[in-house]
């Protein structure tokens, strides 16, 4: 087990822009040979837009693109005429395939932030493709064939438990809230990368009623190839 605490993500984005970034894996003009991909994972991204901030169309191509709204609206517009409002509890996925265009905007009167996650398709090309899943529960992964992976939402209560996949590959990432996994506290930004774990559990340590959710996000992995 690897972890990644929030603190040594990498900054980036456009402050005059009303852009925030922090970006867990090499990504744009940060690059870290060591730091490329955990098995389909090339980017987890944490994006903060002021109200009115944004992307505006850009290109992407050979990519499963995977957005995950914390707190306020993201709009999202592509080049294959999807125009969605994403919002807390949505999961997004625009796969890019042979290349697509979009842009991604925060039109609402509130901060936001959202987490997004890129991951290496098994076979390049084919059609672009855009799914949105409203309000997924806990206990319904979104599965990912073209990536081999699956997506896993875990919104744990004050001691609550929760078990992590056993897989070849494993990223955790907390959103919100703090959990312990293999004795290791993990906070909002935190992740943990997994190879060949068997049997490790999330936990949320909090005690009594007025302690914080946990919500953590873990995506389940086959191995590259």
């Amino acid at each position: 087990m690897s972890v990644r605490y929030a603190e040594d993500r990498h900054r980036g984005g456009d402050a005059a822009a009303g852009i925030e970034s922090l970006h867990a894996f090499s990504f744009g003009s940060f690059y870290d040979p060591g730091n490329l991909r955990f098995g389909a994972i090339v980017a987890c991204n944490e994006e903060r837009l002021a109200p009115g901030a944004g992307f505006d169309e850009h290109r992407h191509s050979h990519t499963e693109i995977v957005t995950w709204v914390v707190s306020g609206e993201l709009t999202h517009r592509d080049s294959a005429g999807h125009a969605t409002v994403v919002r807390p509890g949505d999961v997004q996925r625009l796969g890019s395939a042979s290349g697509v265009r979009h842009s991604e905007r925060n039109e609402g009167d509130a901060p936001l932030v959202f987490v997004q996650m890129w991951l290496a398709p098994l076979e390049p090309g084919g059609d672009p493709a855009y799914d949105i899943v409203r309000g997924i529960a806990d206990s319904t992964p979104y599965a990912l064939p073209e990536a081999g992976a699956m997506l896993h939402v875990r919104r744990l209560r004050p001691g609550e438990r929760s078990a992590v996949p056993d897989g070849a590959y494993v990223y955790v990432h907390v959103v919100r809230g703090a959990v312990l996994l293999d004795g290791e506290e993990l906070r909002p930004g935190d992740s943990a990368r997994l190879t060949d774990t068997r049997g490790l559990e999330l936990a949320n340590p909090e005690d009594g009623a007025g302690g914080a959710v946990a919500e953590v996000l873990v995506w389940e992995m086959a191995p590259p190839g």
